[in-house]
């Protein structure tokens, strides 16, 4: 039992008040002090019995929430009340219509948005999912609510060191699924390093103390680099009587991890480590011309990438992000990529949304609205136009976060901004949902193209219509906004509303026949038989004949051999706490975790095919609807979607010690070919090492041999015992696993 002391304890949560209140000084307005004292007092005594998993006492947590919405957003009075209340309606007797009485309408619309949906989902449904519609059902109201959710991930992230293994999973790939590209598209690019980062720290920490230390390692003479190659900038801009200020920093250790990964290259050639930003104090009106300025005295100095230069202030991102970036050759042969803005630029580029509308209502309060009002306003359509499961909305709201973006003009030389890949199709729904749905073609500069034509930066678009066109299912293959694709499915679900009737109706007539209950239940696993993303898909294909009805007898019989050996099972681990309680009554309270290798004979499990996990590497098991629990890796490519939508079907899994099984891994080998390198590879493997292969394929090409081989190992040990060997064979480059 840790001990506490009660005064110590009191004196910290004053301490950290204070210190909100002190941040918050610069915009309150009078009587917005009282305000968020009485909501520090309510969150005080609602949560004064509450500890976190850490010990501490849980208003640290609503107080950090709210300090990270003032000092690291720059939001305002109503996102503090927020912010200290944001978990009170969720965890204590504290009711939405209380929240409205004391705080105001705002404040609770704000909460409710962040309030979990409680209750029971329907079966292979998620939970996760549907919150987080609930959520952005809000966000078209009132942008706060997924500030504020973002600051509440951020603080969780922060303190998940405290948590149990299984729950950092299900929590970081959530955030990397979902939180860091919102807060990408919010523009929070601050915060989106911080959660890339920690998502990194807690599911491949090794791969991320390796990179953090290589950094530190490479600091002063970064440091040095860096003084050196600013210095003749520094000089000619103090002489041309700039106000500015040069910051260097490395890039974040996600998005080098990411680079490495991409590129398969390792830390040492990573080309663009760091980047030099140059802050200038500029006013509204000279800003632009100020930063090309200063691009010409850093290429008088450095010769620049022309393939990398990037311009945001002609034409900034969607997210309101302002910066001209260019990447420039230095003296000791480095390219180092240079930032150029103002301090307006900046203040929006770190704080996104937030600082994007105290300049907007500065300036001109009648300004026409931005990217980001337009992206909130497709949220919108996107949300309203959605009748599909949660978890299809999920992926089309994704796919909407992380895109670049292609600038092009309609006949009369309006400037358009569309998702990078859009489609003539894309453009014609982004004109107007009828032009889209008629939509035959595009005159592209002139020329003729297919709906499918791809634009470019620049193109001048003109769309051609017909009135006997409509909607098709492959549409969907050819765009890649989310106003097409809700635009297109909406058509598309009027004529599938008719089909899904039918479909539902014979689906119910022959289940009665063949005396089986019609519930809910029983379609999710006629769905998963067919393997149809929904009840509804299922439905559709009935009633449209491509599926015959009389196919569902197949599945009468497949149930019934089915059913003894998953009853079980299912009985066992609907979630994961009811399995972890089977596995304590049946081997002793000492044991949480599903051990692989040992407990065969207590649980079905197997292993995903998608990663190939062998033992020594990080896993979790997964909870499927048809095929018992399932072991993954942590970095497996399906792992991010899975704990996130389906978290409370995640069960801890470690591996035995046991080495006498062997498991399939996959080896890339890359060298420079000479006769007998493949004779000298075979005998690391099979004599040295006593590895069995399963298959070996060679490519040799103009002196250089690429090869692949699947052979089993007992162990990530083993395995990196015989990259090593490996690696020393004459002539080997590189060797790195693959799935």
């Amino acid at each position: 039992m840790i001990q506490v002391d009660i005064e110590e304890e009191r004196k910290e949560i004053l301490k950290r008040y204070r210190r909100l209140l002190r941040q918050a000084k610069p915009i309150l307005k009078p009587g917005d002090a009282k305000i968020i004292k009485k909501a520090f007092n309510v969150s005080l005594e609602a949560h004064k019995d509450m500890r976190r998993k850490s010990g501490e006492p849980y208003i640290y947590h609503p107080l950090e929430v709210a300090l990270v919405c003032v000092e690291e957003i720059g939001l305002g009075t109503t996102s503090i009340v927020a912010a200290l209340l944001h978990d009170v309606v969720e965890d204590t007797y504290w009711e939405l219509e209380d929240i409205e009485r004391e705080f105001g309408h705002k404040v609770m619309t704000i909460i409710d948005g962040l309030t979990k949906i409680a209750g029971v989902f329907e079966y292979g449904s998620s939970q996760q999912a549907e919150n987080f519609r609930k959520m952005l059902l809000t966000l078209s109201d009132d942008v706060r609510v997924i500030l504020i959710k973002i600051a509440d991930r951020l603080n969780n992230m922060r303190t998940l060191g405290s948590m149990p293994r299984h729950k950092q999973l299900k929590i970081a790939s959530e955030t990397m699924y979902l939180y860091a590209p919102l807060a990408h598209r919010l523009g929070l690019y601050a915060i989106k390093s911080e959660l890339e980062d920690l998502y990194l720290k807690f599911t491949d920490t090794t791969t991320y103390k390796a990179i953090v230390h290589k950094i530190n390692e490479s600091k002063s003479y970064r440091n040095k680099f860096i003084r050196q190659f600013i210095q003749p900038i520094e000089e000619e801009l103090n002489r041309q009587g700039f106000k500015f200020s040069i910051k260097g920093r490395p890039k974040s250790v996600y998005s080098i991890y990411n680079k490495m990964k991409k590129q398969n290259i390792p830390f040492e050639e990573v080309y663009d480590l760091f980047a030099v930003r140059i802050i200038l104090e500029s006013e509204l009106e000279n800003e632009k011309a100020d930063c090309w300025q200063v691009y010409s005295i850093v290429t008088d100095f450095y010769r620049p990438n022309p393939d990398r230069l990037r311009d945001w202030i002609s034409t900034p991102r969607s997210n309101g992000y302002e910066s001209l970036h260019t990447t420039v050759m230095s003296n000791l042969g480095q390219w180092v990529e240079v930032q150029i803005r103002t301090s307006r630029m900046d203040e929006i580029a770190e704080r996104g949304y937030a600082a994007h509308w105290k300049y907007k209502e500065k300036d001109a309060p009648g300004k026409t609205t931005s990217g980001l009002d337009e992206w909130i306003t497709q949220v919108r359509s996107m949300l309203e136009s959605n009748e599909g499961n949660a978890i299809e909305f999920m992926d089309d709201f994704r796919g909407n976060l992380f895109q670049e973006e292609v600038f092009v003009f309609t006949p009369k030389g309006d400037l358009k901004v569309l998702a990078f890949g859009s489609t003539a199709l894309d453009f014609a729904f982004e004109i107007h949902t009828e032009v889209g749905a008629r939509c035959i073609g595009a005159k592209v500069n002139q020329k003729l193209v297919p709906i499918t034509h791809k634009l470019k930066n620049g193109d001048q678009v003109e769309i051609l219509t017909s009135n006997k066109q409509k909607p098709s299912e492959d549409w969907l293959n050819h765009v890649v906004t989310s106003r097409a694709k809700a635009k297109i499915k909406d058509a598309l679900r009027e004529e599938k509303k008719s089909a899904i009737v039918d479909g539902r109706e014979i689906v119910q007539r022959k289940l009665k026949q063949m005396k089986m209950e019609f519930s809910s239940e029983t379609v999710e696993k006629l769905r998963a038989y067919f393997e149809l993303k929904t009840a509804n898909d299922f439905y559709y294909k009935v009633g449209k004949g491509i599926i015959d009805p009389t196919t569902i007898k197949s599945f009468k019989d497949f149930r019934e051999n089915q059913k003894l050996k998953h009853k079980a099972i299912q009985e066992k681990v609907r979630d994961e706490s009811t399995f972890t309680k089977e596995i304590k009554s049946l081997k002793g309270p000492d044991h949480d975790q599903l051990l692989i290798g040992e407990d065969m004979d207590v649980v079905d499990y197997i292993l995903a095919k998608c990663c190939n996990p062998i033992p020594g590497d990080d896993v979790f098991g997964f909870v499927t609807v048809n095929e018992g629990i399932k072991i993954h890796r942590t970095s497996c490519p399906n792992a991010l979607e899975l704990l996130s939508n389906h978290g409370n079907r995640v069960i801890k899994a470690r591996w035995t010690s046991q080495k006498e099984i062997a498991f399939l891994a996959g080896l890339h080998i890359v060298g420079t070919d000479r006769v007998g390198l493949i004779n000298d590879v075979t005998k690391v493997i099979s004599s040295e090492l006593k590895v069995n292969m399963r298959s070996i394929t060679v490519d040799s090409d103009a002196g250089i041999f690429e090869g692949t081989i699947k052979l089993y190992v007992h162990s990530t040990e083993h395995l990196e015992t015989l990259v090593k060997n490996l690696k020393e064979v004459e002539g080997i480059i590189k060797v790195t696993r693959f799935d």
